[in-house]
């Protein structure tokens, strides 16, 4: 049984690229500044590229921000393509492309260029630290739903597939376990992307490691959950299973690359219980949801 589930692992593990993340993490974003002062244009930059940074990484961000405008002694001009223009709330001629620079509220320019350019995330929080914490928190989220909806869907086979939007086909595994885990690696590689650190399983072997080491757990508790319940009873709480392992993963992830250190036992088991709730409770809504639709037909 332990060879046989390995085997799905492994076979599993193989269709995850992490070179695809690498990509992804590693182009670079040209942006370009607009503001109505040299002041106003440093405390844009310095926004962008913080004084705790190091100077090696400053100047690679350096060769991305373009001063707009009037040229400067000693600057080159921008390049004639530029992935985002930023401008200083305020300034006539705005062109609508532009997002805004909102100096008492930063963070709604992150929240707003995001919700656009949702295909720059990673490259945006590999490269500027300003966009890491939504992007990290966006990844963590987002993988979490998808591990939830696909335990909904092998618990429940007569839901319409087409109520489902999930980045792997659902018959190309063969256990719940195997697509967790494969989107838990995922998950690892898209945050170290994410916060500037190696991708890879090579570069993430201990990170990798303790991913699969986990799978087993989750396939052990998962089993006991699952039972003759009536419809969506147990399936309601394998989801939550599913999300909270998810969860704990993704934040502790998070704080070994923000922060180099893991997170302890109590912050583990306190970070598995929020995750519970909050699959019980998006399951719930979606088995609601799906009942409602039932009705209907």
């Amino acid at each position: 049984m332990v060879n046989s589930f390995l085997a799905t692992i492994g076979k599993a593990i193989r269709s995850v690229n992490p070179e695809e993340v690498r990509g992804m993490a590693d182009r670079s974003v040209h942006i370009g500044l607009m503001a109505s002062s040299e002041t106003r244009l440093n405390e844009m930059w310095f926004w962008l590229a913080p004084v705790a940074i190091s100077e090696a990484k400053r100047l690679t961000l350096a060769a991305m921000v373009h001063p707009l405008g009037p040229e400067l002694p000693g600057m080159p001009a921008p390049p004639t393509r530029l992935d985002l223009e930023i401008w200083e709330g305020g300034m006539p001629g705005k062109p609508d492309h532009a997002f805004t620079y909102y100096p008492n509220n930063p963070q709604q320019t992150v929240d707003e260029i995001l919700e656009k350019h949702d295909e720059l995330g990673l490259a945006l929080s590999r490269h500027f630290l300003p966009f890491r914490k939504a992007v990290s928190e966006k990844i963590i989220n987002s993988i979490c739903n998808e591990n939830v909806m696909f335990s909904i869907t092998t618990s429940l086979p007569n839901i319409v597939p087409s109520m489902l939007s999930l980045p792997f086909a659902v018959g190309e595994f063969a256990s719940d376990t195997a697509f967790l885990t494969v989107n838990q690696l995922r998950m690892a590689f898209l945050l170290a992307g994410a916060h500037d650190h190696p991708v890879g399983y090579r570069q993430q072997k201990a990170q990798v490691a303790s991913v699969i080491a986990g799978a087993f757990g989750w396939r052990a508790i998962a089993r006991e959950v699952v039972s003759k319940i009536p419809f969506g009873g147990g399936v309601i709480g394998k989801a939550g299973i599913s999300y909270a392992g998810t969860w704990v993963v993704g934040r502790s992830l998070e704080s070994l690359y923000r922060v180099g250190g893991n997170l302890t036992y109590g912050e583990r088991k306190k970070m598995y219980s929020e995750g519970l709730e909050r699959g019980k409770q998006m399951a719930e809504k979606f088995m609601a949801a799906f009942r409602a639709a039932r009705v209907k037909k």
